[in-house]
């Protein structure tokens, strides 16, 4: 890489967090006074996106927003991380996806999520969007959009002898054993290099009955047997699973004091893709992205919780994994 900076693409959806305090969360019928409101930026395209620009690369996310304020607001937060947001595109007819949360004294909180310009994304966005693809050293890809628009960018990718990750989250149907059921991942998400789910959607993806750490190496090779070229499978304070068809590792998890870890897969998927990006074996990939992870697990919100590059590797200085 040297002479230039690694590119990543990040292909995701983007959301406005809109968060209320409130005295108590209303019933039908209610009215309650708020006492507070946040807007802020997140999703899994963005906070990837920004993950992977604080790590040092030039990104590009490809994801769609509404003509609205809360598009413009997304695009604004995405350039001031240094993510380029050119081909975050505009569905005139929806708005941008929203996530309304409603938090009480207790900390009890209800939630409502709105898809909005999400489920716009289309395959000839993603084809639009091929050259930036076919520049990149890595295509992280987040599966909470329309299949068909995830297969494209699997397939682009693909076509250009991209690495290629998948984060299947949001993407898993009730049983991938019948291939028609509603839901199922198609045969094209396990033709990529690295896919990273975490134990219980591993566990979904490949109908296993249990999700525990012990069957955490049987679970990811049988997700490598469909296709994929390693299977990353994340488990919180337990660790990572890493297998391929070589061998099977343990990495232990880096020890912090839980704060809040609302941003944590997307610190990891994001880190994941910068470390690859730049020529780490996948097995160190993965160990910066534990880092990563860690860090995020230990700060409030989702793009406020996502740590540079200098925050991780002082972090992997000054002590190992559990």
């Amino acid at each position: 890489m040297s002479g230039r900076n690694p590119k990543v693409v990040v292909v995701g959806s983007a959301y406005v967090d809109m968060a209320v305090k409130c005295s108590q969360v209303p019933t039908a019928g209610q009215t309650t006074s708020g006492t507070a409101l946040s807007v802020t930026a997140t999703g899994p395209g963005v906070n990837q996106a920004i993950e992977a620009a604080l790590c040092g690369c030039d990104v590009h996310l490809i994801g769609k927003v509404g003509n609205c304020p809360f598009g413009a607001t997304i695009k604004s937060v995405l350039q001031q991380f240094g993510v380029n947001a050119n081909y975050v595109f505009t569905a005139n007819a929806k708005n941008t996806g929203v996530i309304l949360t409603l938090v009480d004294t207790a900390g009890e909180n209800a939630c409502i999520h709105y898809e909005g310009a999400n489920a716009a994304l289309s395959p000839q966005d993603i084809e639009s969007a091929e050259q930036i693809i076919a520049d990149a050293d890595v295509c992280l890809i987040h599966a909470r959009l329309p299949k068909e628009s995830v297969v494209e960018a699997i397939n682009t990718a693909k076509l250009h002898g991209k690495k290629l990750i998948l984060d299947p989250a949001g993407a898993i149907g009730p049983s991938s054993s019948n291939p028609d059921a509603p839901g199922s991942l198609p045969p094209e998400y396990f033709s990529v290099d690295v896919l990273i789910p975490n134990l219980y959607e591993a566990a979904l993806i490949s109908d296993h009955s249990s999700a525990n750490i012990r069957t955490a190496k049987m679970i990811g090779s049988d997700l490598v047997a469909r296709g994929a070229g390693a299977a990353v499978i994340t488990m919180g304070r337990r660790g990572c699973m890493v297998l391929d068809r070589i061998s099977a590792d343990h990495v232990s998890a880096f020890p912090i004091d839980l704060v809040d870890h609302a941003g944590t897969g997307d610190a990891f998927a994001g880190a994941l893709a910068a470390s690859l990006a730049v020529g780490d074996d996948l097995r160190k990939a993965v160990k910066f992205a534990s880092a990563a992870g860690a860090i995020a697990c230990t700060k409030f919100g989702s793009v406020d919780a996502m740590p540079t590059k200098a925050e991780i590797i002082e972090l992997m200085q000054k002590q190992e994994p559990e």
